[in-house]
């Protein structure tokens, strides 16, 4: 092989992997994979243990509460894997002074303020039926 195309042998392997791993996988399912008769009870959907409502509507809605609060732990939790980079660094950071600790200090007090806002606007508290 060509030095320029032995560079690109590694790719070449993840992606067969990445390619074969999956079929073989979808393939020993379909092998060696139960194939059950079919009845009403293992056809009808299963919704915990509970029966459907009388109106065959499978889900009830949602409150938009839970929206908030599942976007509120997405923001929250992207705002926490911002500050990984520097607590794997402090130490070195550490030497550089207030001129890197302050942007960190700023966050933080963003990220705090914030937290300290949704807490008080009521949208943490699952008691209170508050849809914002």
């Amino acid at each position: 092989m060509d030095n320029s195309l032995a560079a690109y042998l590694p790719v070449l392997i993840q992606i067969a992997i990445g390619v074969a791993l999956p079929a073989g996988i979808l393939a020993a399912s379909h092998i060696f994979g139960q194939r059950g008769r079919h009845n009403a009870a293992k056809d009808s959907p299963y919704e915990c243990g509970n029966t459907l409502p009388a109106d065959d509507r499978p889900h009830p809605r949602f409150a938009v509460k839970f929206y908030v609060t599942a976007m509120l732990f997405i923001l929250f939790n992207i705002a926490l894997i911002f500050l990984l980079p520097f607590a794997l660094v402090c130490r070195e950071l550490a030497a550089a002074g207030l001129a890197v600790a302050a942007p960190i200090c700023v966050f933080l007090a963003v990220l705090a303020l914030g937290l300290f806002y949704q807490i008080r606007s009521g949208a943490l508290d699952w008691d209170t039926p508050n849809n914002h």
